[in-house]
């Protein structure tokens, strides 16, 4: 790692010390409590499952708008296949089998979509905003159809240990994202695949003429990133033990600022997973302070939009300041 990405990480570290002080002193001792802590470490997962989704859309230079509501349509169909034909009170590996299944139908769906993304992207030549903006149109609208606007709830006990278990004293949520964060590192870190990632979003031209086929790795980044947003899915619906249309609609922006907030560029070629968790903590330990300290809901939406708007501008104005620099010398 170089440089650079050593003094990125160790400033986002010092923001999050300084932000953990910040609300322990306005709040009190009990705001880094077990209890609190605990209850972070419950919530933080799913959104950072989702942001890892579109973290990776990210760093090819594009964006995947469609992945809450992917998560949601893989929720539903989840939960509509388990209510249908598991007990929730019943017991057996016959209930595994169709738990096992429902989960396996519902991450083919998410894998679908990442696909019918990828395509829109890589063979289509559809502009990644376009083509995930209207995916997600196209599953919010199927969503409310299944649903017809109604809480599907009442999964099956074993499901539900999955977003609200406890293993060793650590929730099994935060356990199945520390997985996924560690893959993702693996992937972008240690593989071709991930080169080429960030080649395509440095220079997507420079990428074709060097030999690489633009379209597979784009086509893969968004299965990849679809598979995230079932995976968050399976999270959420457990946690909620119930699926709908519109859960988690307000995930968007944050998993977009907890990218760019954890050093990646919104023109793709630049982020690390590292810069993304240490964000997502930030994020999480300043939503808890907000929640304790009583601040309206509405306007810490409106905060997390001025943040990333803040921090945009921030990144450009250094990119900016560094390429001056460097033409100076």
């Amino acid at each position: 790692m170089s440089a650079r990405k050593y003094s990125e990480i160790l400033t986002l570290g010092l923001v999050m010390v300084v932000v953990a002080l910040l609300l322990t002193l306005f709040i009190g001792p009990q705001f880094l409590g077990v209890g609190n802590l605990q209850s972070m470490a419950f919530q933080l997962p799913e959104l950072g499952i989702l942001s890892l989704a579109m973290m990776i859309t990210m760093l090819t230079g594009g964006i995947n708008l469609s992945i809450i509501a992917s998560a949601n349509l893989t929720g539903i169909v989840t939960a509509m296949i388990l209510i249908r034909y598991a007990d929730p009170a019943g017991t057996g590996p016959g209930l595994w089998v169709i738990i096992l299944l429902a989960m396996l139908a519902g991450l083919a769906i998410s894998t679908a979509i990442g696909l019918l993304n990828g395509g829109l992207i890589a063979w289509a030549g559809v502009s990644p905003i376009l083509a995930t903006l209207g995916t997600m149109i196209l599953l919010k609208g199927l969503a409310i159809v299944l649903t017809k606007g109604y809480v599907l709830s009442g999964l099956p006990a074993p499901v539900l240990f999955l977003g609200n278990g406890v293993i060793a004293g650590i929730p099994v949520p935060m356990i199945l994202f520390a997985l996924c964060a560690l893959v993702m590192g693996v992937i972008l870190n240690r593989t071709p695949m991930g080169v080429r990632i960030y080649m395509i979003g440095s220079n997507i031209t420079a990428c074709y003429f060097s030999g690489v086929n633009n379209a597979a790795v784009l086509l893969k980044t968004y299965l990849i990133s679809g598979l995230y947003s079932g995976i968050a899915a399976l999270i959420m619906i457990a946690r909620f033990n119930s699926a709908k249309a519109d859960y988690g609609e307000s995930y968007l922006l944050l998993t977009v600022l907890a990218s760019v907030l954890g050093g990646t560029s919104a023109a793709g070629g630049f982020g690390r997973v590292s810069g993304l968790v240490i964000a997502l903590i930030i994020l999480q330990l300043v939503a808890s302070g907000l929640n304790l300290l009583r601040v309206s809901a509405f306007l810490t939406i409106a905060m997390w939009g001025a943040i990333l708007i803040l921090v945009m501008v921030a990144n450009t104005l250094v990119t900016r300041y560094r390429e001056r620099r460097a033409l100076a010398y």
